[in-house]
């Protein structure tokens, strides 16, 4: 299987031949984050799952972006956002719908024999755990808190 590293600098070449602007800029993005994360003088290898984490940080801080300058009534600027977020989440896993987060929240639950919202933090941790690189943290507590209420 081909590295995170060696994925994005494919598709940074495939990106300059077409001369899309928008792909090369968020391949250089994630490139530039993997290289700050090896070099940060640790010495740590990176896994898999730091990877995604990273990709899925510049996905959401795109997302935050692109929320400022809609609310600002700026398309202009959020549009290129948006777009950036595509190129940056073809490298993260497949994302769960609700009903599977639910499905998953519901089994932890189940396990932990978790009662309310004093469990919440219980629940999250392995949730978070479990669903690592598959759902956003927002979805997953929405749906924690919404089970450990009902």
């Amino acid at each position: 299987m081909m590295s995170l590293q060696d994925a994005v600098m494919t598709k940074m070449k495939e990106a300059m031949r077409a001369k899309d602007t928008v792909a090369l800029s968020s391949l250089r993005a994630i490139k530039s984050a993997l290289l700050l994360a090896q070099t940060d003088g640790s010495g740590a290898t990176m896994s898999e799952a730091d990877e995604i984490k990273i990709v899925q940080k510049l996905v959401k801080q795109r997302q935050d972006s692109a929320a400022i300058y809609k609310e600002q009534g700026r398309e202009d600027l959020a549009q290129p956002e948006l777009d950036e977020v595509t190129v940056l989440a073809q490298f993260l896993p497949a994302q769960l719908s609700e009903e599977e987060v639910k499905a998953v929240v519901a089994e932890i639950i189940a396990a932990t024999g978790a009662k309310g919202m004093q469990d919440m933090g219980r629940v999250m941790g392995q949730a978070s755990g479990k669903l690592a690189g598959k759902a956003d943290g927002k979805t997953i507590s929405t749906v924690v808190k919404a089970l450990l209420n009902a």
